[in-house]
Order: structure tokens, then sequence, then C-alpha cells
């Protein structure tokens, strides 16, 4: 059946009017800081009472947050997509400008090693778990150019095509003192992966990555699930792997209600109701490049993530989204965080500022509070650029 369907799908892909596609590409040395008013950015330094967005302008996508206590200090600690290396940031201050924040550079391969890890290097995430440091993120080795027979294989263009997951292990407590060392390289069934992160459930570790149906897909990008054994060992089959969410809505696709080409389910993120014990994966949706890119939700409603009627999916549109009356395009790849006291919850994300985007995508980090509804969803706000009080425990940081 794979040759008829392949031809279908090409005909299909011809109605539709479907052409090239690029990977996601951007340059990080472009739309630097330079066109940013730098005490715009972030905290508002003379007060220390309020901050404005974006708290990053350098150009970088997929930002992801955390906490770590070490030595009796509390600090947040960033990271985000450079195309080149893994880098990591980190500040006692959650909204202060994150371009002046301490860096250190944790992996940095060479680009003509022809390693799978070694080019276009996305969406790093570190996590603690069970009391070590991991960082999974999706390398490929091409630089998003795969050789022409290979791409000739998919009915659509697939420069993502050799995009695969990796971990980096970390040799001690101390995230930004420790070691990282290459993991065998997750295993996606030798099949494109991009945007993979952990999901935790009841004491079992599970890997959320943004997957094909078949190796040669192409499009759409679904989520898919597998079941861990560690952080860094995968213990399902390709019989066993389900796909928990497809971009079937028309918010998803791109053009609106388009399927196939651009259709588009990536970034997945754990977020868990404190109160509740609900758990979520938001997601984005849409294309990253355009200014419709935005954030889905999945709501684990069953007792196994591995099964997809575990799953519910918001079908009421975007839970998070531009907004065009404050100029933010392009919301998407959220991670979540709290407060330096842990009692507000908030959202970090990238956004565009031009509902044109060129081809070399321009994103800046950004941060807002958010809440929960009565129901224990997440209640997220309209994307704004503030200026917004500091978040609770952080000016009182700046008094000691």
């Amino acid at each position: 059946m794979k040759g008829p369907l392949l031809a279908r799908l090409i005909t299909l892909a011809s109605c539709l009017g479907i052409g090239a596609v690029t990977a996601q590409v951007f340059d990080p040395n472009k739309g630097s800081s330079s066109g940013w008013d730098p005490a715009t950015v972030g905290t508002n330094k003379t007060t220390n009472a309020t901050f404005s967005n974006p708290v990053m302008t350098l150009n970088v996508g997929d930002p992801f947050m955390t906490r770590y206590s070490v030595d009796g200090e509390d600090w947040y600690l960033f990271t985000y997509s450079t195309n080149s290396n893994v880098t990591l940031k980190r500040s006692r201050y959650l909204t202060d400008n994150w371009d002046n924040a301490e860096s250190r550079v944790v992996f940095n391969p060479e680009p003509t090693s022809g390693e799978p890890w070694s080019t276009s290097l996305w969406a790093p995430e570190i996590h603690n778990i069970s009391g070590s440091w991991y960082i999974i993120f999706t390398a490929t080795s091409d630089g998003d150019n795969p050789p022409p027979l290979l791409d000739a294989m998919c009915p659509i263009n697939c420069p993502a095509i050799n995009h695969r997951m990796f971990v980096l292990a970390g040799d001690g407590p101390d995230p930004w003192k420790a070691t990282f060392t290459m993991k065998p390289m997750l295993d996606t069934y030798d099949q494109f992966a991009i945007d993979g992160t952990y999901f935790q459930f009841e004491d079992n570790l599970y890997h959320i990555y943004s997957c094909w149906e078949q190796k040669y897909s192409s499009w759409p990008a679904n989520l898919c699930i597998t079941r861990m054994s560690d952080p860094w060992t995968i213990n399902s089959t390709l019989a066993e792997r389900r796909i928990i969410s497809i971009p079937n809505e028309p918010w998803e696709q791109v053009p609106y209600g388009r399927p196939i080409r651009l259709a588009t389910n990536e970034g997945p993120q754990q977020l868990t109701n404190p109160k509740t014990g609900q758990n979520f994966v938001i997601y984005s949706a849409a294309r990253v490049n355009t200014p419709f890119y935005c954030l889905g939700m999945l709501e684990l409603v069953g007792n196994d993530p591995m099964e997809y009627q575990s799953w519910r999916k918001h079908r009421d549109g975007c839970v998070f989204h531009q907004n065009t009356a404050t100029g933010i395009y392009g919301t998407g790849h959220a991670s979540f965080t709290t407060s330096p006291d842990g009692s507000e919850d908030y959202i970090v994300y990238h956004a565009q500022t031009t509902a044109n985007p060129a081809s070399d995508l321009y994103r800046t980090a950004r941060i807002q509070k958010f809440t929960w509804n009565d129901d224990g969803t997440p209640k997220f706000p309209l994307a704004e650029n503030g200026p917004f009080s500091v978040p609770a425990g952080q000016q009182a940081l700046t008094q000691k």
C-alpha cells in the first residue's frame, strides 16, 4: 500500500498547491539587541518594581526555563535554540534582561564532523530527574540539507528528515558546574524527531516529541509518546509508540483549515496544576515562521499516558496566540516556571515582532504571569508587552 499511498499524497499535494518548504531557519546574529533600548528590556532597574517584554532580545527560539538551588541560593536556569550549540544562562531574577545574564556553553559540536548531533541544534531543555541533570535536544548532521535522493523519498520536501533526539548527562548536582557528556541517541526508530521533552506521571518517565506517522511522511507533524526506562533509554517498540495528537483542527494548520503541509503539533511541554494535580501538555501549533504559531493544549484524563484515549484535546482554538493590537506574533514553544517565592506561575515563550516575518526568523523571549480556571485548566493571558509587576518575591531579593 505504500506506493499507492505516496502517489495519492503527491496528487493531493499538487491539488493543494504544495511546493517546496524549507526547515526552520534563523541567524542568531541578526536582529540583535542593538534595535532595543536596554532600559525597556526586562526589569525596570530604577524601581525594580515592574518589567516589560521582551526579557531577552538576542535572536533565539524555544525558550526553556527551570529553577534550582545550590549553596543556599536560588537560581533560574535558562536555555534556548542557538542552532550551533547548547548554551545555559542563569540569574537570581526571573525578569531581568537575560541578554546580560551569566552564560555558559556546555556542548559545542564541530559542525563539519558529520556527527548526527553536529548541526541545527534546536529546542534544548534541562531537567533534574531523580537528582541528576539531563539536557535533551534535537539536531541533525546535514544542516537540514539532506541528499536529493533522500529528500525525494518524501511526497513533500522534507529538509528535517534526519533530525533526531539526543541527551547530555551532567556529572554533579550543580548544573552550572557540571560536565555534560553525550548518552546514546534516543531511539525514535530512525524517524524524524524534534522538540522532545520528558513527561513524568506516577513515577514513570515518558518521551513526548514531534513525529511523523511514517519515515517519509514529511507532513503533518504530530505528537508521539514512548516509555522510558531512564532519561536516555526508550523501552517502547515502534508498534507500541502512540500518536496522541494530530493537527486536525483548522487553527493547527497553515493556511487555516488546509491539511497536511505545514499542519503542525510540536514543542510539547508538561504543565501540572499544583493544587489539583491535573496534567497537561501545552504544545505549539500551526507553522513556526508565521504569525499564526500558537499554543494548543492536551489534558491527561486517563490513567495511562501511552493510550491516546487517555488524552483530551482542547478543540476550541489556541489557548495562547498572537495579539495584533500589541504587535506580538507567532507566540509559541512555551515553558513554565514560578515566581521566586513560589506563589505565582509564569509562562516563558518566544514571539515575533512582525506579521510578515522574513525567512530568517527573529524571535525574542518573553515572560507573563498566568493563573488557573475553576476547572483546573490553565488560564493564559493575552500576549502583552507590559509593564507588569515583577514576580512575587523578586523585589525583596534586590534589597538583600
